[in-house]
This record gives C-alpha cells, sequence and structure tokens, in this order.
C-alpha cells in the first residue's frame, strides 16, 4: 500500500467525510476544540507564521449577530449548529515571527514591513490553516460545514477588527439526519497531475 496512513483513517478524514449542512444537538465540548487545534497547530505555513484566529460563536446573543450577516441559505444551519467558528486571518501575525520563526527572525522586517505583504502571506497561510482545521474537525469524529456564503465587512466589524480579515465561517458537530448531498465528481489524476 502506498499510504501509511490506516484505511479507516483515510476514509474518515477525506473518503467518507462530507461538508455538513444539518447537525444533531449533541454540544462540541472545550475539550474537543482544543484537542484539534493542539493537533493542527502543527501543520506547515511559510515561515512557520500562525496568521489563523478563531472566534467561537456561543453564546445565543453572538449567534443571533452572525446570522444576521449569514447569506439567506446559510442562516439556518448556522443558527443550529452546536458551535460555529468564525475563521480569520490576521495581518499582524509578523509580530509573532521572531518567536515562531527564531531561524530567522529577521523575516519580519525583511518580507512583512508592508502591509499589503502581509495581507497576502495572512490571507494564503491562514487559508492553509483553516483547511488543517476541517480536518481536525474531521478527526475529532465531527463534520465541518465551512461557507463563505456571509458579508464580510459586517463580520469583520461585528467580531474582529481592522486587523483582522474573516475568511470563512465553519459550523461544526456531529452530522445529523440529511447532513450532507450525495459525493460530487471529483477529477482525475492525469487531469491534474503532469510530470515535466
Amino acid at each position: 500500500m502506498s499510504l501509511v496512513l490506516d484505511p479507516a483513517a483515510q476514509d474518515l478524514l477525506f473518503r467518507e467525510a462530507h461538508t455538513a449542512n444539518a447537525f444533531t444537538d449533541e454540544p462540541v465540548t472545550e475539550e474537543q476544540v482544543q484537542a484539534i487545534y493542539d493537533l493542527v497547530k502543527y501543520g506547515p505555513t511559510a515561515f512557520n507564521q500562525t496568521p489563523l484566529r478563531i472566534v467561537l460563536v456561543r453564546s445565543a446573543e453572538a449567534r443571533e449577530r452572525l446570522v444576521a450577516h449569514m447569506a439567506e441559505g446559510n442562516q439556518a444551519k448556522t443558527a443550529t449548529a452546536p458551535l460555529v467558528a468564525i475563521l480569520a486571518a490576521d495581518n499582524e501575525f509578523h509580530e509573532e515571527l521572531p518567536t515562531l520563526f527564531p531561524a530567522f527572525p529577521q523575516a519580519k522586517d525583511l518580507f512583512f514591513a508592508e502591509r499589503p505583504a502581509r495581507e497576502a502571506a495572512a490571507g494564503l497561510n491562514a487559508a492553509l490553516q483553516a483547511a488543517y482545521f476541517i480536518i481536525g474537525v474531521r478527526a475529532a469524529g465531527l463534520a465541518a460545514g465551512p461557507m463563505t456564503g456571509f458579508d464580510a465587512a459586517g463580520v469583520q466589524k461585528e467580531f474582529l477588527d481592522d486587523d483582522h480579515t474573516p475568511l470563512m465561517v465553519v459550523n461544526i458537530g456531529k452530522p445529523g439526519e440529511g447532513a450532507s448531498y450525495p459525493r460530487s465528481p471529483r477529477l482525475a489524476y492525469d487531469e491534474v497531475i503532469t510530470t515535466v
């Protein structure tokens, strides 16, 4: 076999996992979220930058404020998910680089002194971390429903600040009845891979 990971784990993380649109009412605990983060924080990023910031929306009042900024098709599932997370990119991530990348602490000023360079790097690397986060949710035996259908400016104003750019909202929980659509097609190996 070409993969070292156990086939059951492969199924859990990839083949059998689906984006969830409905959940049971089983809560997602703080311990589960801590375990997810403690696993996915090791995913690689450029210069070990860690721009992903996560806002857990747990209170009814905060959930109501968030739902108001969701696209109409995402409102009901966001209102009823056991846990909702706002995933954002910290555009001031470079302040942590001397600690996070001690092999080259000058990277902070050499590459990221200008805001446009930071925003580009933060967006790309936080998106990588968001993908790791979704895989971590699956590793915890939960399902994720990532969404980009929301008013980003409204979410930023309501929950973040000017230094944080919202990337996606993720509903999290145990998948409920009718949680996902049938698996959509994927491109074949020879449609994606080119050898030169």
